[in-house]
């Protein structure tokens, strides 16, 4: 069978014990059939097949949401009682490291990208202040992703100037395979110019995905409602407190409808603060949720009402979030808290939203996070233990990467 340079085959059928296409239910004994840098065929189990034995075969997985760049933060920044401490001892540490291409920010970058990798991530939705993470594009050339470059700016003047160098550091940046998109951070760090400014430039672009840390903090929630609390003391302490600003006095879901911000092409980090009207409003704008249980334990702020979510009909992605505030970038184990957190959401629809619903979000549905014909995710097997009945269940009740092999993936020559 042809070869690609990786030594991985590129034309040719595996079995295994169980398929998993994501758009359908799990295939016992199933194959799926690849050729060139496609899927060609999925179905029942096939003759003369190279047979994986018993394995979970399934699409490649999509983390939403992670900052590579603060990978040299791992083990640096422990678990906080709220937001704001968590974010002041986050700031001390990026205060030391005033090179963001040190070689050791790049390194720690490089080796967090490559443990996620064999652990089964295909599709990386990166968050970067610095843009230091595109050099990594070349690392592993089948993966795929979106470069979100965020945007503080919390003074309402200069927001043109802000696009106008977001958009020169971005065209230095991007890659064959990575493209780089605008986004604020979240609505305490981001003025409503500066918010009007990056929907503008994405529209401009051609490129509309972005994301946002929404509704994370209790201490989000009191700033936005009447202008007090922790944040604008950190604000304030920063030098970067707006004098002009007015709390809109409403949740930070409401406040960005109102800025006309939401939308099918915004990625709503975290969400955790949202009672059921922000659920509706989120609902009703069609934005993608992405959950990072790990994280929010870590940092503080509570847990999401994901179960709601789901029963909202809300399209939910999941995401690692950084090595600041979570052990690794393994999606089998933030699945597994997503389980934990959600216990009465099928395991199927666990498993779509860390694949396909990921993918879509980040504008790559089309090639990945399902198994079917014309796609190109980059097929990774799951080793299963003799006593797994179900399948399903066993993949989000927490893997190690010594379980997870890549099978096939094709070459990328564009970025998602």
């Amino acid at each position: 069978m042809p070869a690609s340079s990786s030594g991985l085959p590129t034309s040719t059928t595996f079995t295994a014990e169980w398929v998993l296409p994501i758009t359908q239910p799990p295939i016992a004994r199933g194959h799926v059939s690849c050729a060139g840098d496609h899927v060609v065929d999925v179905g029942t189990g096939r003759a003369g097949a190279v047979d994986l034995g018993r394995v979970a075969l399934m699409p490649a997985l999509v983390n939403a949401h992670t900052h590579l760049e603060l990978s040299y933060l791992r083990g640096r920044v422990g678990p906080a009682r709220s937001f704001v401490e968590w974010v002041r001892v986050l700031l001390a540490q990026r205060r030391d490291a005033p090179d963001p291409r040190a070689a050791y920010i790049v390194e720690a970058a490089a080796q967090a990208y490559g443990e996620a990798v064999s652990s089964g991530t295909g599709v990386f939705g990166d968050v970067s202040n610095t843009l230091v993470t595109p050099l990594l594009g070349t690392a592993a050339p089948h993966v795929a992703g979106i470069v979100f470059h965020e945007l503080i700016g919390f003074r309402s003047d200069g927001a043109g100037a802000h696009i106008a160098a977001a958009r020169e550091r971005a065209h230095a940046s991007r890659t064959e395979v990575v493209r780089v998109n605008p986004a604020p951070h979240a609505p305490y760090s981001v003025s409503p110019a500066l918010f009007r400014a990056i929907r503008e430039e994405l529209e401009r672009d051609g490129s509309p995905i972005t994301t946002v840390h929404l509704a994370e903090s209790p201490e989000e929630v009191q700033l936005l409602r009447d202008g007090s609390g922790p944040w604008r003391q950190v604000l304030e302490d920063l030098g970067a407190w707006d004098q002009a600003w007015q709390p809109p006095g409403m949740s930070p879901v409401a406040y960005l409808e109102s800025l006309r911000f939401l939308g099918p092409s915004v990625l709503a980090v975290h969400a955790v603060q949202c009672d059921g009207a922000d659920v509706a409003r989120l609902a009703k704008c069609g934005a993608t949720v992405v959950v990072c249980p790990r994280s929010n334990h870590h940092v503080g702020v509570g847990a999401a009402p994901i179960d709601a979510f789901y029963r909202a009909g809300l399209r939910v992605a999941i995401g690692t979030d950084s090595l600041a505030s979570a052990p690794d970038l393994n999606m089998f184990e933030e699945m597994a808290h997503v389980r934990r957190a959600a216990p009465s959401v099928p395991a199927r629809r666990i498993l779509e939203s860390a694949t396909r619903v990921g993918a879509e979000a980040l504008g790559c549905g089309d090639r990945h996070g399902a198994i079917a014909p014309g796609t190109a995710p980059g097929l990774i097997a799951v080793s299963l233990p003799s006593d797994v009945v179900d399948v399903e269940e066993y993949l989000v009740s927490g893997i190690g990467p010594e379980r997870v092999s890549w099978v096939w993936h094709p070459r990328h020559d564009a970025s998602v």
